[in-house]
């Protein structure tokens, strides 16, 4: 078992998805049961506390303390049994919820509880909190689908809530209820003051009714919610239902009005759906300024205030779906509704489950705050209690966000503050406390579904009243007597404002190390140009964020991350973030742990953390820079630029490494060798020079240093060559500028080149115009200062020749989508414009032809009908900003071609990353997760007959590819200039 006490691993489990924030003593990751026991015996010799931690998405603190983090999630993540007859399985706590179900999809069953985070929240979190999520309706909570749960309890013994006997606590607990049950006066006690039992979301303080009131002890119940203050669980049995129809609907009823929604939940639940959920008009506002869920909102109409989803299944699901639209539609409460079916559900659920991070990514010190975010009350009593509340928000005269699950009653309510305001932290206190007595008024639950933390304990009291709050420590205090498991969640809370993440009206270390507010991206031009606020709101915004520096808003950029933990998704959930964490499973090399290590260091000042410690150093030389976060994480948390932002201000306190400085002008380096290129290739590849160029920097020696073009593209293809339709016969369609990227250039120019025949061929004048390097390696390395060189001359030589009808077009998708994503960025603010219009119009080779087939200048007729396989796998950039889809659109110019998507990330290259020494086995496992054994698979089953192509537009791709498997992969326009007629 590893037991770590460094700055790293404590400051990347002091937070969570919660506002709180506290550095703990230590960092576990037990292995077994008998680790488990050594950790209880080692807390109680040092006097501290055990806190069980599965993904670390919870939203009310509960993982956050002075104690022993004990992560589950690395060691405890075994299914240990399915059984397909009686519909169980047994599991260890840290099993991830969605990758559960995709062994158990095959057997035609599924765990059905499920939460927004079900992607990378583990089973164990789950039962802690007692999560539901939106199929609630349905399935009802985690607690409805646990039959028996395994542990060690505070004394080291063993437990089963299978077995009555046991050790002398566990004995002694049982006691404890059985006294309760017996009792009709706590019988009483506990019916007259909990939460109606009816009430479909209650996860608030301990379960005691629960546990007792039904006829038998049902320690089970007891122990879902109880947030792991009262064992540590080691293994669980949980109940399987059958997977639901395939046949499913949902209906989007686009509401007038926030409190018009409230009504048509009512209407809808009236015709058996199986879910409906709420989103309102600001979340959908805030999902535009992510890439991916900008596509998933194509079911939306106009500006709605708000959209009730509502979801049916089954044989009678057109009949229920048009009963719903009818009663909507005599009714004014509407305008419009739309129907989503197949494929299409699942952007629309991806896009409701976006919520949290998606709030997190408004820009500014003030966000949606999870605060009050969890109450429940009936469906029915909703509205008033709704009332009650926006009253209470226009009294304190707060703005909120409202999305949720209104069909159970329970809606997440996060009002908007900055918790660095001393005033508001104070309206975070006093937005609870009131919050809490308008749930005990509606007889709600103070916390539906993400549990009490030490968010909500306080209130407990207020909301159950003091003598069930007896029973609840009473409970904590005869399961553990000394405080070994979580101390300070439920009972005993420390106040719900103390430990929060941000200090108020605090001093920013920012600003000590970045002298005179010098950063090299521009950051201010988030916030500057911010389309997330209207009206009074914009006005508020644009007040609190005008004195904002350079640095000030860099800090805002890395505190977007909300802790959500989508960079925690595993090869099975699928997506490119993030490589680092996908192949070890390390929290340290999580998106989250670099923002949260970022934070710290230009935030609080840990002693011995600054810019040149090492912990940062590590955190910033994991990360692949894939882009990956720039489009997945729904917080837009662009951890590429950030990192590049800090490697320069690192490189200007202690200079630049060798290595980097030499990698960043790559491209100067081999445009002199290519005045004698056939030495720079015999160096390249005579073992003893290239030995000693590898020792040098650092490579790897398992690497090839790669060889140049005996002639650049730029002399290959002159000018006059370019502007001749040499060889075509077909009638002139325009100008196409081409991008001669650095790589292109100078080590495939024949790749550029048969880019630039086949669109001559197809009837394009080809031009190289003069340009310098795209500055990639040099943003990559951290060489921020060379970047903006390259960036401002690319601009000023460009921008005036290059037109919307005549754009720049490249084949290397990390050099042209620099001119779109960072140089307006990276120039100054008077060329900013001019950056912001030429990256618009400047083009990735698929982009060009997908546009040209949709005017009709390109089609199937221009090549050939040849059958052909294609397996594709599309650069990390491209994937992160414009997609593949355009590729895949592209390809459907040959009529004879079967195209498969690659189901991988990053592949491991990632630049220089895979050249590195340090990084070359972390770069094949990377390669081997999903890439290379699909390559394989896919090149031993082809057909000789068959024409077969592994297609790859990114060069580090391709030789990532070759390295890993020997398998020679082409760039798509290969494949279109081989099959053109």
């Amino acid at each position: 078992m590893q037991l770590l006490t460094d700055n790293l691993h404590r400051i990347a489990y002091a937070t969570d998805a919660s506002a709180y924030r506290e550095l703990p003593m230590a960092v576990a990751y037990p292995e077994s049961v008998e680790d488990v026991k050594e950790l209880i015996d080692l807390a109680r010799k040092r006097k501290t506390h055990i806190i069980p931690r599965a993904g670390g998405t919870s939203i009310a603190g509960q993982v956050v303390g002075d104690g022993i983090v004990a992560d589950i999630s690395r060691h405890f993540n075994k299914i240990l049994e399915i059984n397909t007859e009686e519909h169980w399985v047994r599991v260890q706590p840290g099993v991830v919820r969605d990758e559960l179900n995709l062994a158990l999809k095959p057997h035609g069953l599924f765990f059905s509880p499920e939460t927004s985070t079900s992607n990378r929240c583990c089973i164990g979190g789950m039962y802690g909190n007692n999560s539901c999520g939106a199929n609630s309706l349905v399935y009802g909570s985690t607690r409805d689908h646990v039959i028996e749960v395994k542990g060690v309890l505070s004394d080291s013994s063993d437990f089963c809530t299978s077995d009555r006997k046991g050790s002398m606590l566990w004995e002694s607990i049982y006691d404890q209820l059985t006294s309760w049950q017996s009792d009709a006066a706590t019988r009483k006690l506990l019916a007259d003051n909990y939460p109606d039992r009816s009430l479909r979301r209650r996860s608030c303080g301990y379960a005691i009714d629960e546990a007792i009131l039904d006829g038998e002890i049902n320690l089970c119940k007891l122990l879902a919610g109880s947030e792991g203050t009262l064992a540590f669980i080691t293994e669980l049995k949980l109940s399987l239902d059958p997977l639901p129809s395939d046949k499913r609907m949902v209906v989007c009823a686009h509401c007038n009005s926030l409190e018009n929604s409230f009504l048509v939940n009512l209407i809808a639940l009236r015709h058996n759906p199986v879910a409906v959920e709420l989103m309102d008009g600001q979340i959908l506002e805030l999902c535009r300024g992510n890439r991916e869920q900008e596509r998933n909102r194509f079911f939306v109409n106009g500006e709605p205030a708000a959209i009730i989803i509502a979801e049916f299944n089954g044989e009678t699901m057109e009949h229920e779906a048009e009963a719903f639209e009818k009663e909507l539609s005599g009714q004014s409460l509407t305008y419009c509704t739309t129907r989503v079916y197949g494929d299409d559900i699942a952007k629309v659920w991806a896009l409701r489950k976006a919520g949290l991070g998606v709030l997190s990514g408004m820009k500014g010190d003030a966000k949606p705050v999870g605060v009050v975010e969890d109450t429940a009350v009936a469906p029915e009593r909703l509205p008033a209690y709704m009332a009650d509340f926006r009253n209470m928000l226009n009294r304190l005269n707060l703005n909120c966000v409202y999305y949720g699950h209104i069909g159970t009653g329970e809606l997440h309510l996060r009002p908007v503050l900055n918790l660095k305001n001393q005033h508001d932290r104070e309206l975070f206190h006093t937005v609870a406390y009131e919050t809490a007595e308008l749930v005990k008024k509606h007889r709600g639950s103070l916390s539906g579904e993400h549990g009490d933390g030490r968010l909500r304990g306080e209130f407990i009291p207020l909301v159950y009243g003091n003598e069930c709050y007896k029973l609840m420590r009473q409970v904590k205090r005869c399961w553990d007597p000394d405080g070994i498991f979580n101390r300070g969640k439920i009972v005993d809370t420390p106040p719900m404002d103390s430990f929060l993440r941000f200090e108020a009206d605090q001093e920013y270390l920012v600003e000590k190390y970045l002298a005179s507010d010098k950063t090299y991206f521009n950051w201010k031009s988030a916030f500057d140009e911010s389309t997330e606020q209207t009206g009074e709101s914009l006005s508020k915004f644009k007040a609190q964020n005008s004195k904002f520096t350079q640095s000030r808003a860099l800090i805002c950029s890395v505190e977007q991350c909300n802790g959500a933990g989508d960079c925690r998704k595993s090869t099975l959930i699928g997506g490119t973030l993030c490589p680092a964490y996908k192949v070890s499973h390390n929290e340290t090399m999580s998106t989250r742990a670099r923002a949260n290590i970022i934070r710290e260091t230009l935030t609080h000042g840990i002693d011995g953390l600054t810019l040149e410690a090492p912990e940062l150093q590590e955190v910033l030389d994991s990360c692949l820079a894939c882009k990956g976060c720039r489009s997945e994480c729904p917080s837009n948390v662009d951890m590429t630029r950030i990192r590049a932002e800090l490697l320069q201000q690192i490189h200007n306190r202690k200079g630049t490494p060798l290595r980097s400085w030499m990698v960043a002008r790559m491209a100067s380096v081999q445009q002199l060798g290519h005045l004698v290129a056939p030495l720079y290739n015999l160096m390249a590849t005579w073992k003893l020079p290239s030995s000693v160029i590898k020792r040098l920097v650092s490579f790897s020696p398992e690497r090839k240093i790669p060889t140049l073009s005996l002639k650049t593209m730029r002399r290959q293809w002159s000018s006059d060559s370019g502007q001749r339709l040499t060889g075509s016969r077909r009638q002139f369609k325009g100008t196409v500028y081409l991008f001669a990227d650095e790589f292109t250039n100078y080590m495939e120019a024949e790749l550029g080149v048969t880019f630039a025949t086949l669109l001559t061929r197809l009837g394009y004048v080809v031009i190289i115009p003069k340009h310098v390097e795209s500055g990639r390696a040099a943003i990559s390395k951290g060489c921020l200062k060379l970047a903006k060189k390259y960036a401002a001359r690319n601009v000023e030589l460009l921008s005036d020749i290059v037109t919307g009808e005549s754009p720049l077009v490249g084949i290397e998708p990390s050099c042209i989508l620099s001119f779109r994503d960072e140089y307006p960025d990276l120039v100054t603010i008077a060329m900013r414009e001019k950056a912001k219009q030429l990256g618009n119009i400047a083009l990735l080779f698929d982009e060009f032809l997908v546009r040209e087939m949709k005017k009709g200048n390109i089609t199937p007729d221009d090549f050939k009908d040849t059958t052909v396989e294609i397996w594709l796998h599309c650069h990390c950039h491209q994937k992160a900003l414009v997609g593949i889809e355009n590729t895949v659109e592209m390809f459907s110019l040959l009529r004879g071609a079967t195209v498969h998507r690659i189901a991988s990330g990053c592949c491991g290259m990632a630049g220089s990353f895979g050249y590195e020494k340090e990084h070359y086995k972390t770069s094949l496992a990377i390669g081997e997760m999903i890439l290379f054994p699909t390559i394989r698979k896919a090149v031993s089953e082809s057909k000789e007959s068959l024409p077969m192509f592994v297609a790859a537009p990114g060069t580090s791709c391709r030789q990532q590819i070759l390295d890993g498997t020997g398998v020679h992969a082409v760039h798509p326009i290969e494949i279109l200039y081989r099959m053109l007629k």
